[in-house]
This record gives C-alpha cells, structure tokens and sequence, in this order.
C-alpha cells in the first residue's frame, strides 16, 4: 500500500460522489486519473486489503429487516456453522466472541417478514438455535479509519 492507496481509503471512508461520473469525480479529487482509481481499489480488493467496497444501504428505511443474532457453537463444530450461517445470503458480519454465546451476526432481509423465515431455516440447517436481538433504539457512530 502506497500513499495514494492511503488517500483513497482516507478519502472514500467519508462518502462517494453522487453524479453521472463518480469514479472520476473522486480520482479528480485525489489528483488521479478514474482508470486508475478503479484499478487502486481492485487491487486492494484482490490483497485483501480491503474486504468489501460499495454503500451501505439501510435495510429498514428500505423496507427491511434487520436484527443482531447470537448463537452458541461448539468450539469444535464453530467453522462448520459459520460457513453453513455464511451461506445466506441475508447474513453479514459474522464473527466469533469470547462468551456462551459465540457466533454473532447481522441479518438483513428484503422485508421485516423475512427476519423470522430465515431465522428458522439456519436453525434446521445448523441445528442450533439462534437468538434474535432485533435493535430497540438506533445511535449512530461515525467510525473512520485514518491511515
């Protein structure tokens, strides 16, 4: 990763340009050329570097559902579940917490509806039950990852 690659992340953290041409607004604003900010961004695509890059859209205000669902794995059977929980493809971030229960993920679906659906269908998939914290009350926090 180079200093541009820096200023793209820094840059890109903060919003993406609306309008006809957005990659080439952004590469103008970073004083590159849009060709290759789309090259930057899939290399740091392909490294891993970065793992996901597109908008974050809000399931409910468009007509979702989301929740925060919890489970507790066996140690020995955790990477067997996450990937049959993975397979849906209404679940996203997925990752492990040092308690009982130990598979945490987000769940977001085209309809609130849904929520349940898919909730019983990675029950009968996994064979462990899975617990629905649908939020209460939203706060938002701005997260930023300067480099």
């Amino acid at each position: 990763m180079d200093d541009i690659d820096r200023q793209i992340i820094n840059r890109l953290q903060g919003g993406f340009p609306i309008c006809e041409h957005p990659y080439r607004e952004a590469a103008a604003e970073l004083g590159i050329r849009e060709e290759e900010l789309i090259r930057r961004l899939q290399k740091l695509l392909d490294d891993g570097l970065l793992s996901r890059f597109g908008p974050m859209y809000h399931a409910e205000k468009l007509g979702g559902g989301l929740s925060l669902c919890a489970m507790a794995i066996p140690e020995e059977r955790f990477d067997q579940v996450a990937e049959q929980v993975n397979a849906f493809p209404e679940v996203a971030h997925n990752y492990a917490r040092d308690h009982k229960l130990n598979m945490w993920f987000v769940l977001a679906t085209e309809t609130p509806e849904r929520i349940d659906e898919v909730l019983a269908e990675i029950e009968a998939a996994t064979g462990y039950k899975v617990y629905n914290m649908p939020k209460q009350e939203e706060f938002y926090v701005g997260l930023r990852f300067e480099l």
